[in-house]
């Protein structure tokens, strides 16, 4: 195996036990333990995971994990070309997702721009670019989303306005607008579309067409998409007749 299948596989056995040592990681892939052990420092070193004596455990939520690795590539696609779209001074907020939080890494070069977010997965990205000025919104932590969510972050996002809010969705269509499974998320979305100029989608295309369990908004609010080049014509065009600007990278 090349050395990312190797931490692939390496953190899926993490996933599946996280009570594994590296003497049974070192046996399953088939490796030797000191290279397990290189293996799982360069997995902390991007914050996968945590090293305990004698092996590791996962750094978030499987869920988090699952959701980082699906689409992995369209996901930093979308992400950098969302990126694009922020100007230097300028003021945003951030919706937690493993595709919005995304965003913030392709900030890095930018000058003097203020993020507001409720996501714990922005915090790497702010640490390594000096000119990001974040404002994190804490209220109940979710880890399944590595979230923040409740009454006084909405109470905090109210004190804020800013010119771009880049949110995600489980299910978008011209029906039934944007939607998710979360209640909590709704209402933070909700809340950074009032306090925002604009708008901003960043959804891989799998997401069109779905309908989830809450209704978040219309996609008559939504002033631009950012997805990637597997979204159907028909979408695409659904949009553009709802005069909302589609990005496909």
């Amino acid at each position: 195996m090349s050395a990312s299948q190797s931490e692939k596989r390496v953190l899926e056995l993490l996933l599946e036990d996280s009570g594994r040592s590296v003497t049974d990681l070192a046996k399953l892939v088939r490796l030797s333990t000191v290279s397990v052990r290189k293996i799982l420092n360069s997995l902390a070193e991007q914050g996968h995971i945590l090293r305990i004596r004698g092996g590791a455990m996962p750094a978030f939520h499987p869920a988090i994990l699952a959701r980082q690795r699906h689409r992995s590539e369209e996901k930093h696609r979308i992400a950098q070309a969302a990126g694009r779209l922020v100007r230097d001074g300028d003021t945003i907020m951030i919706e937690a997702g493993t595709t919005t939080a995304l965003v913030a890494k392709y900030l890095l070069g930018k000058r003097d721009v203020h993020v507001v977010t409720n996501s714990a997965l922005v915090l790497p990205y702010a640490r390594v670019s000096p000119a990001l000025h974040l404002t994190v919104v804490a209220g109940e932590f979710r880890a399944s989303t590595e979230s923040f969510v409740g009454p006084m972050v909405l109470e905090a996002l109210g004190r804020f306005h800013v010119r771009v809010a880049f949110v995600g969705t489980d299910g978008f269509s011209p029906a039934g607008g944007l939607t998710t499974h979360l209640i909590e998320g709704a209402e933070v979305v909700r809340t950074m579309a009032e306090r925002a100029d604009r708008v901003v989608l960043v959804a891989d295309s799998t997401k069109w067409g779905r309908r989830g369990f809450v209704s978040v908004l219309p996609l008559a609010r939504v002033n631009a998409v950012v997805s990637d080049r597997g979204l159907a014509r028909e979408a695409v065009r659904a949009l553009e007749r709802a005069r909302i600007q589609v990005t496909l990278v």
